[in-house]
């Protein structure tokens, strides 16, 4: 089925490493370090829920245009410190700062993402990543979870200067890894971002459906976990 293409876009995120795990063990460190208790967040799990709530809702502002890269990133802190009446706007932005620095340090991956990699780059595909995340971070990212070596290209909103699903930012990636849509297929996560994204830029797509959602988009293809993608290609 995937002898016709050539260039396989991967997302990063949700897709090949796990943010939910990442991101929990880097709120739990901060949590303790800035001992959040004293200041009335009563415990960690409750603190989590609220900042995903947060994360997640801020990070659909942000894929649309709404809000910009800086009011991302310390807003989510805000909002979620205000979950629990606590309107410190310096703790908040110090937060904000602490945890894209440690974020990266983190190297949780789903299950197989070597393994696949590994396949992929073995039967000749060219792989490369286009992710709605900040440069410096998903560099970084990289570089300490080892999968740097796997990427031709690193394609990220801060530097197209663009996000998923707009379809500019797919060509621009195109333009980088000199690919053309219909020989290339995006491979993610989230349905509004890398499935709607890839079909307005033109691109098959792969739903990697870590949670079982209902694909209320229809992707080209689905699968339940990374090996599966051995089926397609």
């Amino acid at each position: 089925m995937g002898n016709r293409y050539k260039h396989l876009f991967f997302d990063l995120d949700h897709t090949l490493w796990d943010f939910e795990t990442n991101s929990k063990l880097t709120l739990n460190d901060l949590y303790f370090k800035h001992d959040l208790p004293s200041v009335g967040v009563p415990n960690f799990e409750t603190f989590f829920e609220r900042y995903s709530f947060q994360n997640k809702k801020l990070w659909e502002r942000y894929t649309m245009g709404y809000i910009r890269q800086e009011e991302l990133k310390w807003k989510r802190m805000w909002l979620t410190l205000l979950d629990f009446k606590i309107a410190n706007e310096v703790l908040s932005r110090q937060l904000a700062v602490e945890f894209l620095e440690h974020l990266p340090t983190k190297t949780a991956l789903f299950p197989y993402t070597f393994e696949i990699l590994d396949y992929l780059k073995g039967e000749g595909y060219r792989l490369h990543l286009i992710t709605n995340g900040f440069e410096k971070v998903q560099h970084a990212k990289l570089e300490r979870s080892g999968l740097k070596g796997y990427f031709e290209q690193v394609i990220t909103s801060e530097a197209s200067n663009n996000t998923k699903p707009n379809k500019d930012i797919f060509d621009y990636a195109f333009m980088k890894a000199n690919a053309e849509a219909e020989e290339s297929i995006m491979i993610g996560d989230n349905l509004d971002a890398d499935i709607q994204g890839g079909i307005n830029a033109g691109m098959d797509t792969v739903f990697v459906n870590h949670i079982n959602e209902e694909a209320y988009i229809k992707p080209t293809y689905m699968v339940r976990d990374l090996k599966s993608l051995e089926e397609i290609f």
